[in-house]
């Protein structure tokens, strides 16, 4: 059942009290910075790491929100807006997340609600945003606290996040996966502020639209993700 018929009524403290999330963001660090937002608002999360996964979900439970990344291992989030957009019934807020705001006017065109760049920014920016897509019977009454707090995920999400891309950025990469990789990469330097992770991803892009060798470039990229996971491990 969709939550929005619930009797749970939202507070100035909970104001997503009774509603449900889905949001569908492949970077755990990303992932884990909406879940922490959504509770703290008192919504009820689930979390799909690509578009499959997003779709089983979808097939037995309906949010009332769903959160979409538009670059997903397995497709374009942008094709999931668009199918949910025309769905019927429809979500009642459809956001579209994107560590490149380029993509934001691409996102409401597919039929997105509102647009959330990396950072995500204070927990009331986020709270303001799904609030406003709301039924207004969903919204909280009277005047609401406004929480300014930018919540920050647990390291070990970052480290796995940067693991990932140490797996997908070796010399043997197609360029789909390449594409794929410096997209993530991007989306998480901007997320934590890395302007040497942003900085090497560029020059990584660069060689390659340029037609210059990239194993340089991958290979100052590979240096730079060891040494921020301190030769951890990479992720399986």
């Amino acid at each position: 059942m969709n939550d929005l018929m619930q009797t749970r009524r939202p507070t100035s403290d909970r104001p997503l009290l009774g509603q449900s999330v889905l949001v569908v963001e492949d970077s755990r660090h990303a992932g884990e910075a909406l879940r922490l937002m959504c509770m703290k608002g008192g919504a009820r999360i689930r979390r799909a790491d690509c578009l499959k996964s997003a779709d089983r979900h979808l097939k037995s439970w309906r949010p009332s929100v769903v959160i979409i990344d538009l670059g997903l291992p397995d497709g374009s989030g942008l094709d999931l807006i668009r199918r949910l957009n025309t769905a019927t019934p429809r979500v009642a807020v459809l956001l579209a997340v994107s560590g490149e705001p380029q993509m934001r006017q691409a996102a409401l065109a597919a039929g997105a609600d509102g647009f959330l760049a990396k950072p995500f920014g204070s927990v009331a920016n986020f709270h303001a945003m799904v609030l406003a897509k709301l039924p207004h019977a969903a919204r909280p009454l009277g005047p609401r606290r406004l929480d300014t707090d930018v919540l920050e995920p647990d390291e070990a999400m970052f480290l796995d996040d940067l693991s990932l891309i140490g797996e997908l950025m070796d010399g043997s990469a197609d360029r789909a996966t390449m594409a794929y990789a410096m997209d993530f990469a991007r989306g998480l330097a901007r997320s934590v502020g890395d302007t040497e992770l942003l900085a090497a991803v560029a020059r990584l892009e660069a060689a390659l639209d340029h037609g210059r060798p990239i194993l340089p470039e991958i290979g100052n990229l590979a240096a730079l993700v060891q040494t921020r996971t301190g030769g951890r491990r990479m992720a399986g």
